[in-house]
């Protein structure tokens, strides 16, 4: 019986129900974007509730929208442009093999995603204070008394903040499991686990962290600018 050849280098990675590394690649890259797909699904439901409602109570989604503090979700959108350039240059740092130069990129991704989360906790906090989080203690009073040219009615207005944490919300908590992702991901570089040719869980993180990034582009124009134009 002829011996069981030793795994070479690029094998390493390799799981044993696949026939190589390529065919492992493709199908962790069709996994993801399949989880991804239902992501989007899931998210789009609450995009379309948010329009939906929108068009229905415009005069209290556009008070709402013009309360939330646009600097801090501005620097919000800036912090995760620059995560999505720190992933991306990543990836190609694993695909080169430079160890130091992705472990130096990795930690500056979760940097930048604890960022993040802190600045969102500071503009929860700041909702909390002006009583705007739904439940027995929301109060409108101070958007009615800022704008009183239009009718702003506190049911609508609270289904605006209901919406706006949801989205957040969810959104913080995949931020969350992204930056859990990319401390498993950093301790694994650091140990020398991804080479040029395995490289695959760098790449399959980086698409999810992208896809988070994506979700916030959308969430910031619809939850911060779509209604900052003067309310009559």
């Amino acid at each position: 019986m002829p011996d069981t050849p030793l795994m070479t280098e690029h094998e390493q990675g390799l799981q044993h129900q696949f026939v190589d590394m390529e065919q492992q690649r493709n199908a962790s890259s069709l996994g993801m974007w399949l989880f991804l797909a239902t992501e989007i699904m899931f998210f789009g439901g609450m995009f379309l509730a948010y329009l939906v409602y929108r068009y229905w109570y415009y005069p209290e989604f556009a008070a709402g929208s013009r309360s939330i503090d646009i600097v801090l979700g501005t620097v919000n959108t800036a912090v995760l442009i620059c995560s999505s350039l720190t992933v991306a240059l990543g990836v190609k740092a694993a695909q080169l093999g430079k160890r130091k130069a992705l472990v130096t990129l990795l930690l500056i991704t979760i940097l930048f995603g604890l960022g993040f989360l802190a600045i969102k906790g500071i503009e929860w906090y700041q909702k909390f204070e002006e009583h705007h989080v739904p439940g027995r203690s929301f109060s409108a009073q101070d958007l009615i008394e800022k704008y009183p040219q239009i009718h702003i009615d506190p049911a609508p207005a609270q289904i605006y903040f209901s919406l706006y944490f949801a989205m957040t919300g969810l959104h913080a908590l995949h931020m969350m499991i992204g930056v859990g992702v990319f401390c498993f991901l950093t301790f694994h570089a650091w140990k020398g686990s991804y080479t040029p040719e395995y490289h695959t869980p760098v790449e399959i993180g980086g698409l999810y962290w992208h896809f988070v990034d994506i979700v916030w582009i959308y969430l910031f124009p619809l939850l911060y600018l779509i209604d900052r134009k003067p309310l009559k």
